[in-house]
C-alpha cells in the first residue's frame, strides 16, 4: 500500500534545522515536561501534604489518559484536514487554563476534573499531533527527517523539566509549581504552535481531496484488515503500557529503594540525554535502514534492562545504567512509533491512521499508572510491579516482530 504520487517534487524537503522544527521542538519539550513528566514529583508531594494515597491520585491520570485515547482519532482526522494549528495551540492554551485549575484543587473532585482535562489535550499537544503535522508539511515519505529531528528535541524534555520542578517544589511548593507551567503552556507553547504551523505551507499534496474526513475514514478501515495493523496495535498498546507506568513509578521506586531525591532526580535525568543519544545513533548510523529493522533490534532493549533492575542488587551506577538503556531505547522507539505507519501500512490520512494505532495504546497508558499504584498498593513493594514491566515488555517484542514480518509479506505480496 502507497501514498500519493509524488508529483510535487519541486517542494523542498523539510529541514529538521527549520524554524519549523525548531519551534514544534521547543514546544514539545515544554508540553511533555508540563503535561507528562511533571505529574510524579506533584503527585508525590500532593500524597504527603492531603494524605491521598497512590491509587486516588494515579486514578486521575488514568481518567484522563483514557479520555485522550478517544481523543486520539478525531484529532488525527482534524489535523489531516488542516486544524493542526488550532489543534495543537488551543490545546495548549486550555492545558494552561487546566493546570491554573490545579493549582487551587483541595478535594478529590477538582483534582480529577482538571487532571482528566489535561489527558485529553495531550492527545491535542504531545507526538502524535506534532508528527502529524510534520507528515502534512512535508508530503509523501518525506517524514522521516522532520520526525526525527522533532524527537531530538522532545528527547530533552524530562531532564529539562524534572530538575525544574523539583527546584519548584522545594520553593514554591506544588500549588506555586502548577501555576508556573499554566504559564508555560498558555505563554509558550500556545504561542510557538501558533506562529509555526502555518496550514498555508502545507506540502501541495497533503492539501489535495484524496485527505477529506469521508476518504480518510475509508482508508482507515482498508489499513484495519491488514494483520500487521493488529500485531503493529498490540505491540505499541504493551510500549505505551510498559512506558508510562515506568515513567510515573520510576521516582518513587528509586525512593522506596532508599535513594535521597536528589540522586531520584539525577537518575531520572539521565533519560533525556540517553533518547536524544539513541536518536542521534540512528540518524548518523542507520540513516536509510528500515523501521522493521531498527525496531525489531531496539525493543528487545526494554525487558533487558527491566531485568537487571529486578535482578541487580540497587546502586546509582546501576540504576544509572539502567536509566540510559530504558532511555536510549525509548528514543529510538520513538522514531519507530512515528514512522510505522508510512514505513510498514500507509503512506495515506496519515494522522487518522496513527490516531487509530495509538487509542488503543493512549488506554493502555492511562490504565498502566493506576495498575502499577494498585499492584504496589496490594504488595507493599515494587518489586510486583517491575515484573509486570518485564511482561508487558515482552510482549512488545513479540508483538513488533510479528508487524514486521506480517508487513514485509503484505509488501510482497502486492508487487
Amino acid at each position: 500500500m502507497t501514498g500519493t504520487s509524488a508529483a510535487t517534487t519541486d517542494v523542498p524537503p523539510l529541514s529538521g534545522r527549520s524554524w519549523f522544527i525548531t519551534g514544534l521542538g521547543i514546544g514539545q519539550i515544554c508540553s511533555w515536561g508540563s503535561l507528562y513528566y511533571a505529574f510524579p514529583p506533584i503527585a508525590e508531594a500532593m500524597e504527603r501534604e492531603l494524605g491521598w494515597s497512590k491509587p486516588e491520585t494515579y486514578g486521575a491520570a488514568t481518567f484522563g489518559l483514557i479520555l485522550a485515547g478517544f481523543a486520539a482519532y478525531p484529532v488525527g482526522s482534524a489535523i489531516d484536514r488542516g486544524h493542526g494549528r488550532f489543534v495543537m495551540a488551543g490545546g495548549s492554551l486550555i492545558a494552561g487554563l487546566l493546570l491554573l485549575g490545579w493549582s487551587q484543587a483541595a478535594s478529590l473532585l477538582p483534582f480529577y476534573l482538571c487532571v482528566a482535562g489535561i489527558g485529553i489535550v495531550q492527545a491535542a499537544t504531545l507526538y502524535e499531533p506534532a508528527f502529524a503535522v510534520v507528515a502534512r508539511r512535508s508530503g509523501s515519505g518525506g517524514a522521516r527527517a522532520g520526525i526525527t529531528a522533532l524527537t531530538l528535541w522532545g528527547g530533552f524534555a524530562s531532564t529539562v523539566f524534572i530538575p525544574i520542578v523539583q527546584h519548584l517544589l522545594d520553593t514554591v511548593g506544588w500549588r506555586g509549581t502548577l501555576m508556573v507551567l499554566g504559564g508555560v503552556n498558555l505563554i509558550l507553547c500556545a504561542t510557538l504552535y501558533a506562529l509555526v504551523i502555518d496550514p498555508r505551507a502545507d506540502h501541495p499534496e497533503r492539501t489535495a481531496p484524496a485527505t477529506s474526513a469521508m476518504v480518510g475514514s475509508g482508508i482507515v478501515r482498508r489499513v484495519m484488515r491488514l494483520p500487521a495493523f493488529w500485531a503493529l496495535a498490540i505491540a505499541l498498546t504493551a510500549y505505551y503500557a510498559t512506558f508510562s507506568a515506568f515513567t510515573f513509578h520510576f521516582y518513587p521506586l528509586l525512593i522506596e529503594r532508599g535513594f535521597d531525591t536528589g540522586t531520584v532526580v539525577a537518575a531520572m535525568a539521565i533519560i533525556g540525554p540517553a533518547q536524544v543519544a539513541g536518536r542521534i545513533a540512528i540518524w548518523l548510523f542507520a540513516p536509510k535502514a528500515s523501521v522493521r529493522l531498527i525496531g525489531s533490534a531496539v525493543v528487545l532493549v526494554f525487558p533487558v534492562a527491566l531485568l537487571a533492575l529486578q535482578a541487580l542488587p540497587p546502586s546509582f551506577t546501576l540504576v544509572a545504567a539502567v536509566a540510559a538503556l530504558y532511555g536510549g531505547a525509548n528514543g529510538i522507539m520513538t522514531i519507530v512509533r512515528g514512522l510505522a505507519v508510512p514505513e510498514m501500512l500507509t503512506r495515506e490520512a496519515y494522522g487518522a491512521v496513527n490516531g487509530a494505532l495509538a487509542a488503543p495504546g493512549t488506554i493502555a497508558r492511562a490504565i498502566a499508572p493506576v495498575g502499577a499504584a494498585s499492584i504496589w498498593a496490594s504488595t507493599g513493594s515494587y518489586d510486583a510491579v517491575v515484573i509486570a514491566l518485564v511482561i508487558g515488555a515482552c510482549i512488545l517484542v513479540i508483538g513488533f516482530w510479528s508487524a514486521a514480518l506480517l508487513s514485509v509479506r503484505a509488501s510482497r505480496a502486492a508487487i
